[in-house]
Protein backbone atom coordinates (compact mmCIF):
# COMPACT_ATOMS: atom_id res chain seq x y z
CA UNK A 1 0.00 0.00 0.00
CA UNK A 2 1.36 3.47 -0.81
CA UNK A 3 2.14 5.94 1.51
CA UNK A 4 -0.65 7.94 -0.12
CA UNK A 5 -2.82 5.22 -0.04
CA UNK A 6 -2.43 4.27 3.98
CA UNK A 7 -2.88 8.13 4.82
CA UNK A 8 -6.05 8.35 3.15
CA UNK A 9 -7.42 5.07 4.92
CA UNK A 10 -6.21 6.38 7.90
CA UNK A 11 -7.75 9.55 7.45
CA UNK A 12 -10.77 8.30 6.81
CA UNK A 13 -10.91 6.09 9.98
CA UNK A 14 -10.43 8.89 12.19
CA UNK A 15 -13.14 11.04 9.80
CA UNK A 16 -15.61 8.26 11.01
CA UNK A 17 -14.63 8.10 14.56
CA UNK A 18 -15.51 11.91 14.39
CA UNK A 19 -18.77 11.19 12.92
CA UNK A 20 -19.56 8.80 15.71
CA UNK A 21 -18.87 10.76 18.40
CA UNK A 22 -20.61 14.20 17.10
CA UNK A 23 -23.36 10.96 17.19
CA UNK A 24 -23.84 10.88 13.16
CA UNK A 25 -25.30 7.17 12.41
CA UNK A 26 -22.37 6.02 9.85
CA UNK A 27 -24.69 4.12 7.09
CA UNK A 28 -22.02 3.14 4.82
CA UNK A 29 -18.45 3.76 4.46
CA UNK A 30 -16.69 3.40 0.36
CA UNK A 31 -19.75 3.54 -1.10
CA UNK A 32 -19.25 2.52 -4.83
CA UNK A 33 -20.92 2.51 -8.19
CA UNK A 34 -19.29 2.33 -11.37
CA UNK A 35 -16.71 4.59 -11.27
CA UNK A 36 -16.64 6.43 -8.22
CA UNK A 37 -17.18 6.42 -4.55
CA UNK A 38 -18.49 8.28 -1.70
CA UNK A 39 -16.12 7.67 1.45
CA UNK A 40 -18.96 7.85 4.00
CA UNK A 41 -22.83 8.04 4.40
CA UNK A 42 -24.37 8.50 7.71
CA UNK A 43 -27.12 10.25 9.41
CA UNK A 44 -26.87 13.66 11.37
CA UNK A 45 -31.11 13.33 12.50
CA UNK A 46 -33.12 12.66 9.49
CA UNK A 47 -31.13 13.90 7.12
CA UNK A 48 -28.73 11.69 4.83
CA UNK A 49 -25.11 12.82 4.89
CA UNK A 50 -23.00 12.08 1.68
CA UNK A 51 -19.21 12.61 2.98
CA UNK A 52 -16.17 13.39 1.07
CA UNK A 53 -12.74 13.08 3.22
CA UNK A 54 -9.97 14.60 2.20
CA UNK A 55 -6.52 14.21 3.83
CA UNK A 56 -3.35 15.92 3.42
CA UNK A 57 0.14 15.55 4.76
CA UNK A 58 1.44 19.25 5.02
CA UNK A 59 -0.17 22.63 3.54
CA UNK A 60 2.23 22.78 0.74
CA UNK A 61 -0.58 21.97 -1.89
CA UNK A 62 -3.62 24.13 0.32
CA UNK A 63 -5.85 23.23 2.61
CA UNK A 64 -7.32 19.40 1.60
CA UNK A 65 -11.02 20.90 1.21
CA UNK A 66 -9.55 22.90 -1.95
CA UNK A 67 -8.86 19.83 -4.10
CA UNK A 68 -12.37 18.67 -4.41
CA UNK A 69 -12.91 20.05 -7.46
CA UNK A 70 -16.08 21.40 -9.89
CA UNK A 71 -15.98 17.83 -11.21
CA UNK A 72 -15.76 15.94 -8.05
CA UNK A 73 -18.66 17.38 -6.53
CA UNK A 74 -20.88 16.47 -9.49
CA UNK A 75 -19.32 12.99 -9.31
CA UNK A 76 -20.29 12.88 -5.96
CA UNK A 77 -23.84 14.14 -6.64
CA UNK A 78 -24.57 12.01 -9.61
CA UNK A 79 -23.43 9.13 -6.94
CA UNK A 80 -25.77 9.81 -4.16
CA UNK A 81 -28.61 9.84 -6.47
CA UNK A 82 -27.59 6.51 -7.52
CA UNK A 83 -27.73 5.27 -3.70
CA UNK A 84 -31.05 7.07 -3.09
CA UNK A 85 -32.66 5.32 -6.02
CA UNK A 86 -30.76 1.84 -4.99
CA UNK A 87 -32.26 2.33 -1.69
CA UNK A 88 -35.43 3.63 -2.25
CA UNK A 89 -34.77 7.08 -0.53
CA UNK A 90 -35.75 9.16 -2.95
CA UNK A 91 -37.54 11.45 -0.42
CA UNK A 92 -34.82 11.51 2.68
CA UNK A 93 -33.37 15.08 3.18
CA UNK A 94 -29.84 15.28 2.63
CA UNK A 95 -26.64 17.51 2.19
CA UNK A 96 -22.84 16.73 1.04
CA UNK A 97 -20.59 17.63 3.85
CA UNK A 98 -16.69 17.60 3.45
CA UNK A 99 -14.51 16.49 6.63
CA UNK A 100 -10.55 18.33 5.44
CA UNK A 101 -8.22 16.56 7.44
CA UNK A 102 -4.72 17.16 8.37
CA UNK A 103 -2.38 15.51 10.98
CA UNK A 104 -1.67 16.74 14.01
CA UNK A 105 0.25 15.33 16.74
CA UNK A 106 1.60 11.55 16.65
CA UNK A 107 -1.30 10.04 15.24
CA UNK A 108 -4.21 12.47 15.71
CA UNK A 109 -5.88 14.41 12.72
CA UNK A 110 -7.22 18.49 12.77
CA UNK A 111 -10.34 17.59 11.53
CA UNK A 112 -11.98 20.64 10.03
CA UNK A 113 -16.01 19.57 9.48
CA UNK A 114 -17.76 21.67 6.19
CA UNK A 115 -21.50 20.84 6.55
CA UNK A 116 -23.61 21.27 3.54
CA UNK A 117 -20.34 22.11 1.60
CA UNK A 118 -21.87 22.12 -2.04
Amino acid sequence: MSDAHALGRSGEEAAAAYLKKKKFRLVCRGFHFQRGEIDIIAYDRDTLIFVEVKTRRGAEFGPPEESITPFKQRQIRRLAEAYLMLNNLEDVPCRFDILALSPEGKRGYRVHHIPDAF
